[in-house]
């Protein structure tokens, strides 16, 4: 790769270990990516935060990178394993606390914002159109590539981290305009009437797409909340942290090279719900902010839940920014009179759980996908308005 002489002062050391350290990680991705060179980034975001998925190795790392590592661009994190302040009422023990804590106060040594959020575009980190960033968390790739028109490739944990260190990154993959044409087309031939819906959307168009880039045909519109959920979905089942929807996102460079083009049905649409949906009757707990809840969101579950009361445990899953933002609209206390919990800094996907079994009702297909993971749910897969219900209720129909 060409270093620029900044660049080989950086992992030459001479700007602290941890910037070295950095760059050393950076250079070894960029030669097994076939990069020229580096770009610099206007801004990261790191997932790899919750302790729960980095485990008492990671945290050592991080403490490690922090004693001298200092960030050089605006960088926010990822969901933590916990709400910050109210963890206690999630049911998480001390000693989890105690470690995800010390995670969390690494990353702020660094000089990252405790953002702890899915959605950083919402609070703050928002790239415009063609600038390179470095991002990690799946569904906000695919907001900044798509929906912002910035450029990224999906970071792991330390490459989001080394980015930030030393504020560049290798220039491939995504950050190239040839890699950024869309190579797979769809027509939706389906109404979209619910973000869960869009998330069934994106489970199909993820597996079938299988990494290409897609442009997806037929849709009239969609909303913030749609797009979230589309994404999120997207990328979780297989799909590029890239896609166009033809009269919504930017326009697509000329796509010459289309290598597969269907149209998806709503038969293919129940297919993917179903197959999300593990069929018990009743629900242990109801989650929806996966990814986190934008403050319009939040002022529709308000409304939708007033006067109200949940039958169970209820989690509304949200940035802390986005929260005390509610707080002064007096959202927050609306929805939290009902007796579901406004969940900041993480969601039940990242959470330790400790509920083996339990049945949970979201409105996230990526959800599903990581309830069934690390915390072995079952998951039911429903709109907003069928969540509500299950709330109230304690059962899903």
């Amino acid at each position: 790769m060409r270093l620029t002489t900044e660049e080989r002062s950086l992992l030459a050391g001479e700007c602290g270990r941890a910037a070295g350290k950095a760059m050393q990680i950076l250079v070894a991705l960029g030669e097994i990516y076939g990069a020229e060179e580096m770009v610099s980034v206007s801004s990261v975001q790191i997932a790899g935060v919750s302790f729960h998925n980095l485990g008492e190795a990671g945290l050592e790392w991080l403490e490690e990178m922090a004693r001298d590592g200092r960030v050089r661009t605006l960088t926010t994190l990822n969901p933590a394993g916990m709400d910050l302040e109210n963890w206690r009422g999630q049911g998480v023990t001390e000693e989890f606390a105690e470690r995800q804590l010390r995670l969390v106060r690494a990353y702020e040594r660094m000089g990252i914002a405790p953002t702890c959020t899915c959605t950083p575009y919402l609070v703050g980190n928002l790239p415009a159109p063609g600038e390179h960033v470095a991002w990690a968390e799946s569904s906000a790739v695919a907001f900044a590539n798509s929906v912002l028109g910035a450029r990224t490739n999906r970071e792991g944990g330390p490459s989001a981290l080394a980015a930030a260190l030393t504020g560049r990154t290798p220039k491939y993959g995504l950050h190239l305009a040839e890699h950024r044409t869309p190579t797979f087309e769809a027509v939706i031939d389906v109404p979209l009437e619910s973000t869960a819906d869009w998330g069934a959307l994106g489970c199909v168009v993820g597996r079938r797409s299988q990494g290409r880039v897609a442009l997806l045909r037929g849709i009239p519109n969609a909303d913030l909340a749609a797009l979230k959920s589309f994404g999120a979905a997207l990328v979780t089942f297989g799909g590029s942290p890239l896609y166009y929807l033809d009269g919504i996102t930017r326009a697509p460079p000329d796509a010459p090279d289309i290598e597969a083009s269907l149209v998806i049905t709503p038969e293919d649409l129940a297919a993917a719900r179903t197959s999300l949906d593990d069929g018990a009757d009743h629900v242990d707990l109801v989650s929806l902010g996966c990814p986190h809840l934008s403050l319009g969101e939040l002022a529709a579950l308000a409304d939708r839940l007033e006067g109200q009361q949940v039958a169970t445990e209820t989690w509304i899953c949200t940035a802390r920014p986005t929260a005390e933002a509610a707080r002064q609209a007096g959202y927050a206390q609306r929805i939290e009179r009902t007796g579901a919990k406004l969940v900041c800094d993480t969601c039940f996907a990242v959470a330790p759980l400790n509920r083996h079994g339990a049945t949970v009702a979201t409105d996230s297909a990526k959800g599903c996908f990581y309830g069934r993971g690390h915390n072995r749910l079952k998951m039911h897969l429903g709109s907003v308005e069928q969540c509500i219900a299950a709330a109230l209720s304690g059962r899903w129909t």
